[in-house]
């Protein structure tokens, strides 16, 4: 193995083969560029001295591909892909860090100061394959107001609340402003209405609050669509599968079709999102609430 000053040490994961930890080599102890390194970690900014094992690579900053320690593994360039610079290729955690970061309005900086990391460790971890410590996992998902659980896509396909209850669950109402504060301005909510056949559904849209009212697009021919002209319940919750907590907040109101031209377009023009569903979907739902409530479950502590 050799390197230059500026190059990148990254350390694998032996189970997954993605980076576990990276810093920048600042020191050579050889001439040859052979170990020992004088590194400095991206994800706490300090300075070790470090003999890499056969878990290191040296990722060459004027050539931008990474360099497997040839004593280790010497036929690991003939099965190893190469990244190129330039050509980012994120792991799912490193996806799901960026999109909870954009969601949150956090810049790269405010993300990193508030996970306590360096900017330069979180920015490779968006853009590569990334197995963090879980140390590392517990700050980001505390600084973007997430969980671990949720990082790692854990229950992703399951049923939600499968978790274990809390051993003296603390069960509360909400009152009207914390549920308005938790409908906050967009998200993906339930509605709950009688189908064209007079059955019961209920459906998940992307929805927007505007001036409190609750608004989502739909098609007219969806089942959505029959919500107009009804009183209809909305149905906005989040759990907590890790800690076995969460919160519901259901609001009650007549749904109505929004027809005014310059409303519908002011609408389209605010809204965060395009419909999940895909498809064209330019018929707008307004649901005046009269009735907001919302239910907590925390520890007894909380």
């Amino acid at each position: 193995m050799r390197a230059h000053l500026g190059d990148q040490l990254v350390i694998e994961s032996p189970a997954t083969g993605a980076a576990r930890r990276d810093g920048e080599i600042v020191g050579l102890h050889h001439d040859d560029g052979t170990p020992p390194y004088d590194v400095r970690w991206s994800d706490t900014d300090e300075v070790t001295l470090v003999f890499p094992g056969p878990d290191a690579h040296v990722h060459h900053s004027e050539h931008g591909q990474h360099i497997t320690n040839p004593q280790a593994q010497p036929d690991a360039d003939a099965t190893r892909t190469v990244l190129a610079a330039g050509q980012p290729n994120p792991g799912d955690i490193g996806r799901r860090v960026a999109t909870e970061r954009r969601r949150q309005g956090l810049s790269l900086t405010e993300a990193a100061r508030r996970a306590r990391m360096a900017p330069d460790y979180l920015a490779y971890l968006e853009k590569q394959p990334a197995d963090p410590s879980l140390a590392t996992l517990i700050r980001l998902a505390d600084a973007l107001g997430t969980s671990v659980t949720a990082l790692h896509g854990g229950g992703m396909d399951l049923p939600p609340g499968q978790g274990h209850a809390l051993l003296h669950p603390r069960l509360r109402d909400l009152d009207p402003q914390e549920c308005r504060a938790l409908l906050s301005t967009h998200g993906v909510g339930r509605i709950a209405v009688s189908a064209s056949d007079g059955r019961p559904a209920v459906v998940p849209v992307n929805y927007e609050v505007v001036d409190d009212a609750i608004v989502f697009r739909t098609a007219p021919d969806s089942v959505a669509a029959a919500a107009a002209e009804t009183e209809v319940a909305f149905e906005v919750d989040h759990l907590d599968e890790a800690l076995s907590q969460g919160w519901s907040v259901l609001a009650v109101g007549p749904a109505s079709v929004v027809t005014d031209t310059e409303a519908v377009r002011g609408l389209t023009r605010r809204a965060h999102t395009a419909p999940w569903a895909g498809g064209v979907r330019e018929m707008w739902v307004s649901i005046r609430p009269t009735s907001l409530t919302g239910r907590r479950i925390t520890a007894p502590d909380q």
